[in-house]
């Protein structure tokens, strides 16, 4: 087989332009994980294959090792193993339950960040702008889908509830996941050589949707709860899936937990955080204090006391994961904690 036609075949995975592995060695993209070793795609078969030595070492960051999504080089033998990770143009992580910072890599090396939410009991706009907060630092654009929409009484209002709570310009689907021309829309996000992966609660209809797309019922299905629209969770791990568009899915488990990493901007509330730089101390505490932009905001209705919350909650988590994780990596370099210095009591009044 030609470099020309090796190529063409790893861009019906995803693959953009970048030199082949050297003699030798195979190119292939991570489609699952499992615990007896990886399943890998080269853009015409599946093939299993087992991480090098240097990936099982005690005490590697787990970033560091092979992730559903990844382009990685490959050594001949039985089993093939994979020797190295070709560097990730994006990534999208949260950080891993339980009081140890650790970093999760969900997906590696896509395009769009589609959330799934159902508009059924599952609607949930904090949700939203969590899973939205995390995807800020993936590089990736999120897109927003609303499932279960032949099921919801009140879709339009609301779909028109969530624009106003989110940044203009972010896409947003209203889709029925069963019907084929209802999920047309989503053809511009997986066409040749786009990678999307799909996230959202269990039962939001993920499986269903994949299942649309695919043309196949190949992932497995279940009923929800009546009382909140939750689901089991059908899928159990992380798998990439060629469709017929020419794009792929990497269709993810529901997520229980979504921890910030401790690195997002929270650029989903650039207006929020505008306000507070219009305060009239500039150490505001958005309380009782005289010429509170915030405060002002929210008794004018200009500022959703809910969203308000939430921002505060994620802003809250993302300061806490961040001390977590500078603390981490001074204990890495050997370093000793950092004093900072006490702010000065009273209020400053801005220049």
């Amino acid at each position: 087989m030609t470099e020309h036609q090796i190529i063409e075949r790893l861009r019906r995975i995803g693959w953009r332009d970048g030199p082949l592995p050297a003699d030798g060695l195979r190119l292939a993209r991570v489609a699952a994980q499992h615990r007896a070793g990886y399943e890998l795609h080269d853009g015409e078969h599946s093939f299993g294959a087992q991480p090098a030595g240097h990936f099982l070492k005690r005490g590697l960051d787990p970033s560091e090792r092979p992730a559903v999504g990844d382009f990685v080089e490959v050594e001949p033998g039985q089993p093939p193993h994979i020797v190295r990770v070709l560097p990730r143009r994006t990534v999208l992580s949260r950080a891993a339950a339980g009081e140890r910072y650790e970093r999760q890599l969900i997906a590696a090396n896509i395009d769009y960040v589609l959330v799934l939410t159902g508009l059924d009991g599952d609607f949930n706009p904090a949700r939203i702008e969590r899973y939205l907060s995390l995807t800020e630092d993936s590089g990736a654009q999120p897109v927003v889908l609303l499932s279960k929409l032949d099921a919801s009484a009140d879709a339009i209002g609301r779909i028109d509830a969530l624009r106003e709570r989110l940044p203009e310009g972010t896409p947003i689907h209203a889709i029925n996941g069963k019907d084929p021309a209802s999920v047309a829309v989503l053809a511009q996000y997986l066409q040749p050589g786009d990678s999307a992966v799909l996230v959202g609660s269990s039962g939001a209809g993920k499986s269903t949707l994949t299942n649309t797309l695919l043309g196949i019922d190949k992932m497995a299905t279940g009923a929800v709860r009546a009382h909140d629209s939750r689901g089991r969770h059908t899928t159990t791990h992380r798998a990439l899936l060629p469709l017929p568009s020419g794009g792929c899915l990497i269709d993810t488990p529901g997520m229980r937990e979504l921890k910030l990493t401790g690195e997002e901007n929270l650029d989903l509330f650039a207006d929020i955080e505008e306000l507070a730089e219009s305060c009239r101390f500039a150490d505001c505490g958005h309380g009782s204090e005289p010429g509170c932009a915030v405060q002002a905001a929210l008794d004018s209705g200009e500022l959703a006391p809910e969203r308000w919350r939430n921002y505060l909650k994620l802003r809250d988590e993302r300061e806490e994961q961040a001390a977590t994780l500078e603390a981490r990596l001074r204990r890495q370099r050997g370093g000793r904690p950092v004093e900072r210095p006490h702010s000065p009591r009273g209020k400053r009044e801005r220049d």
